[in-house]
């Protein structure tokens, strides 16, 4: 991601149907120096990148330092992150492109970074395509939390993969293509 991408990085963070499931809240729209600031931000703690498919950018990503206190406290000495995405591109949602993403974000964070727990945080319950995506890389829940009444979502999940479960994932392909090769 670079500063060459705040045109498209501003056309998904406006269009609603996007936020709809991008977004815990009832955001609808941000102005240019709003997207700016959030990327900014997030870019400090955070490998961020913008998804690419078949030439095109069609969403955005990033692999971040864990933030969240309520995990924090729960893993005080782990090296734990989180994967955010966004699909902006509305015809490339239920292409998998989102599961390959987070597949490829996983790697990453166990190989290249030496995480112990990558999780992806607050999935909301009507956002079951993420939330799907996720449990197909190895994901499990490991907590349902209870939305305020009045907010969008009734509850949101958290789910995670450790370090352990993603290696034997792993050594279990790659025996499986010496086997087949």
């Amino acid at each position: 991601m670079t500063e060459a991408d705040w045109g498209i990085l501003c056309k998904w963070n406006n269009d609603p149907d996007v936020l709809y499931y991008a977004e815990g809240d009832y955001v609808t729209s941000r102005p240019m120096e709003e997207v700016q600031e959030l990327y900014c931000a997030v870019c400090e703690h955070a490998f961020c990148f913008v998804i690419e498919a078949d030439g095109r950018s069609v969403g955005e990503c990033w692999l971040q330092e864990m933030n969240i206190d309520r995990i924090l406290k729960q893993y005080p000495d782990a090296d734990c992150r989180r994967i955010d995405l966004m699909i902006g591109e509305k015809d490339c949602w239920g292409r998998t492109i989102g599961t390959e993403t987070i597949r490829l974000l996983t790697g990453f964070g166990f190989e290249h970074e030496g995480a112990d727990r990558i999780f992806a945080c607050d999935v909301a319950d009507y956002n079951v395509r993420s939330r799907k995506a996720f449990q197909r890389v190895g994901y499990e829940i490991v907590a349902t939390i209870v939305q305020e009444p009045g907010r969008k979502a009734r509850f949101c999940y958290d789910l995670a993969l450790t370090r352990e479960v993603y290696a034997r994932a792993r050594a279990r392909e790659r025996a499986k293509t010496a086997a087949s090769g």
